[in-house]
């Protein structure tokens, strides 16, 4: 914290659900850096109920070990109530403290290390819980543990999305006039740019839809120099790369877009480098639905425990024709391009940072 990792816009968006609700946060990372201003913090994350934040040293050949313990004592000091974390050391040490602790997890165990220490957690006598972000998940995680959960401990909890921030957005003509962007049928995609995440598709996609306009939102700036000189070689004007924008501001990015992709690959990386295909569960799918945009995905089996054939278009992964047909079916048909957002948008409300607050802290002292 500050980074620009999906993890860590989460963890942001959780502690500023948990402040919304009514409880005293304080947030303990890893020192990486110089501390933040809040306003920075706010303006970067989109967050908006203040909480401490704390900077601990953190030496990562010691694999976040003085880290947990470090953050432990701060625990302690603070007389927290309850740990929250999305570290598995750091959650089953809590436990062996009798601390009740929520533990969230987003992708599989690591190795036969990660297996025991999410072993460990349940070994504990404190209340706990533990999130998983998809159905998939949890069956990967009894596999790789070749435990059973207990089931009133666990929830399926997928991400979420403040829909305070997609209320009154412009229609997407006049999001791209605010924004100076060319005016015209524009399909968008926001996000990282890491091993799986479609951006090669997505420029097969740019040379076969020439009058089609593509806003790349995202990528770190080595990325979009690189993706630029691609596309520049084949002479390629109709897409546009703006970099990492900030999460304050990337809703109105999303609505200059009159459909919104998701070209996942059939192998997809995490900023660890670990394949997340089977279990992921993009935050941007959330506010993609928020936007009230039609959504055009990859069909991975995992998506589809969110959305379904009413609210999104799924398309075979990598598979360019049909992707194009998709694209050049929604370009001519804006009332479907409508019934598909307005049904994404019903489908959300009930996946908002709060209520996911309020459930998972729902019977936990």
């Amino acid at each position: 914290i500050p980074s620009l990792t999906a993890n860590s816009i989460q963890a942001m968006k959780v502690c500023d659900a948990l402040v919304q609700a009514g409880h005293e946060v304080r947030m303990i990372v890893p020192a990486e850096g110089p501390p933040s201003a809040w306003s920075d913090l706010a303006r970067h994350y989109g967050v908006s109920h203040p909480f401490q934040v704390e900077w601990r040293p953190s030496l990562r050949h010691l694999r976040r070990f003085d880290f947990v313990l470090s953050a432990q004592a701060s625990a302690n000091q603070f007389k927290a109530d309850l740990v929250y974390t999305w570290l598995l050391p750091s959650a089953a040490l809590a436990t062996r403290l009798h601390r009740p602790v929520v533990l969230e997890m987003h992708a599989d165990v690591a190795g036969r290390l990660g297996a025991w220490w999410l072993r460990q957690f349940w070994k504990g006598s404190a209340k706990r819980r533990l999130l998983v972000t998809t159905r998939a998940l949890l069956g990967a995680l009894e596999r790789s543990t070749r435990m059973e959960f207990p089931k009133t401990a666990v929830q399926v909890a997928p991400n979420g999305v403040d829909l305070d921030r997609y209320a009154g957005l412009p229609a997407a003509a006049e999001a791209r006039r605010r924004l100076h962007l060319n005016d015209g049928f524009t399909a968008g995609f926001t996000g990282h740019f890491y091993a799986g995440r479609g951006i090669s598709l997505l420029f097969e996609l740019a040379r076969v839809l020439p009058t089609t306009n593509f806003l790349w939102v995202g990528g770190t700036p080595e990325a979009v120099q690189e993706w630029q000189s691609k596309l520049d070689a084949v002479r390629r004007t109709n897409v546009t790369l703006t970099g990492f924008v900030d999460n304050s501001r990337l809703a109105l990015y999303q609505a200059a877009s009159d459909i919104l992709l998701m070209p996942y690959g059939a192998s997809v990386a995490a900023s660890s480098g670990q394949d997340i295909a089977e279990v992921i569960n993009p935050m941007k799918m959330f506010e993609y639905m928020a936007a009230t945009r039609a959504i055009v995905t990859s069909d991975l089996p995992v998506i589809r425990e969110i959305l379904d054939e009413e609210s999104a278009v799924f398309c075979p992964v990598g598979d360019v024709a049909a992707w194009k047909c998709a694209i050049e079916g929604l370009s001519s048909d804006e009332n479907r391009r409508k019934m598909l957002g307005l049904n994404a948008r019903r489908t959300v409300e009930s996946h908002t940072w709060a209520e996911r607050t309020r459930a998972a802290l729902q019977d936990i002292p």
